[in-house]
C-alpha cells in the first residue's frame, strides 16, 4: 500500500463519529429524559398494586392457615373455621368454564385463522368476541340465570357457565393471534409435502402457536377466578362442601363479599386471608401466561 493510501485511510478513521454516547447531546438528553419518566411513572402506579398486597399480607397472612385452607365457614359467634369449601368451589366452577371454553374457544380461533379467516361468519364472530371482551361480568350472570338457574336452580354448573361466557373471548383472540403468527412457509412447506388441511392444522399450525395459546388460557382463567357478579346470579354461596354439580355452591369472591360485611371479628380475620389466597391464584396464573408466552430462542 502506497504512502498516499495510508494517508487517506488514516483521515477516514479519524473522520469517523465516535461510537461513545455523548450524555449532553440532544437525543441523549431526551432519551434519559423519557426513560426517567416511564420509570417513575411505572413507580407510582404500582404503589397502589403493592400497598394492596402488603396489607393483604400483614391482615390476611396472620389468619393463614391450615385449618382456615381445609375448615368450613364459622357461625356469626364462632372461632375458628376456614374456607375450604369456598377454595374447592373456585376451583371447580373455573374448571367447568375452563374445559367448556378452551376446546370451543381454540376450534373457532382454528377457523378465525385458517379455514375461513375472510369469511363473513369469521368477521362476525371476530367482531362479537371483541365486544364481549368488554361485556360486564354480570350479564354474563344474568344470562346464565335465563338459561340454566331458573329450570335447574343455583348450581356449580351454572357458575362454570357464566365463567366459560367471560373466558370464550379471551380464549379465542389470544389463540387466533397465535396462529397468525405462525410462519406462512410453515404452512405452505406443509402443504407441498402433501399434508392435508387438517394434518397441517394439527402438526403444524397448533404446536407452534402452543405457547400463544397457552397464554389466553391462563389469563382467561385468572379472570374468571377473581370474578364474584356473575356467580352471584348462578351459584350463590353454601357453607358446605360441594358433593355435585347441580347444587348451590360457594366461592371465594363471594365468601369475601359475605364476610367483609359482617360485624364479627374472625369472618372479617377470614376474609382477609381468603382475599390474599384468592390474589395468590391470580398471581400465579398470570405469571404462568408470562412465563409460557416468552419466545425462546
Amino acid at each position: 500500500m502506497s504512502e498516499i493510501d495510508l494517508t487517506l485511510l488514516a483521515n477516514k478513521q479519524t473522520a469517523l463519529p465516535s461510537l461513545h454516547r455523548q450524555f449532553l447531546e440532544p437525543r441523549a438528553m431526551k432519551s434519559g429524559f423519557l426513560t426517567a419518566l416511564t420509570w417513575t411513572i411505572a413507580a407510582l402506579g404500582s404503589i397502589p398494586l403493592f400497598s394492596v398486597i402488603y396489607m393483604l399480607i400483614i391482615q390476611g397472612g396472620a389468619r393463614l392457615d391450615f385449618e382456615a385452607l381445609t375448615a368450613l365457614p364459622p357461625a356469626g359467634f364462632e372461632d375458628g373455621g376456614g374456607f375450604g369449601n369456598a377454595l374447592v368451589g373456585t376451583l371447580v366452577m373455573v374448571g367447568i368454564g375452563g374445559v367448556i371454553s378452551i376446546p370451543v374457544g381454540i376450534l373457532a380461533a382454528v377457523y378465525l385463522a385458517v379455514l375461513g379467516p375472510h369469511s363473513k361468519l369469521a368477521k362476525t364472530a371476530r367482531f362479537v368476541a371483541k365486544t364481549l371482551t368488554g361485556f360486564p361480568s354480570i350479564l354474563a350472570g344474568v344470562f346464565t340465570y335465563a338459561i340454566l338457574v331458573i329450570t335447574f336452580g343455583y348450581s356449580a354448573l351454572a357458575g362454570g357457565v357464566s365463567l366459560a361466557v367471560l373466558m370464550l373471548p379471551t380464549v379465542v383472540l389470544a389463540a387466533e393471534e397465535a396462529m397468525r403468527q405462525v410462519p406462512q412457509k410453515m404452512t405452505d412447506a406443509a402443504y407441498g409435502m402433501g399434508c392435508t388441511r387438517t394434518q397441517v392444522i394439527l402438526k403444524v399450525v397448533l404446536p407452534t402457536a402452543l405457547p400463544g395459546i397457552l397464554t389466553g388460557v391462563m389469563l382467561a382463567v385468572a379472570g374468571a377466578a377473581g370474578e364474584s357478579a356473575p356467580l352471584l346470579f348462578t351459584a350463590l354461596f353454601s357453607n358446605y362442601y360441594i358433593s355435585e354439580l347441580m347444587e348451590p355452591t360457594a366461592s371465594l369472591s363471594i365468601l369475601i363479599y359475605n364476610f367483609s360485611a359482617m360485624p364479627f371479628d374472625n369472618q372479617i380475620e377470614l376474609a382477609w386471608a381468603a382475599s390474599l389466597v384468592l390474589v395468590l391464584i391470580v398471581l400465579v396464573f398470570n405469571i404462568l401466561a408470562r412465563l409460557l408466552g416468552r419466545p425462546k430462542y
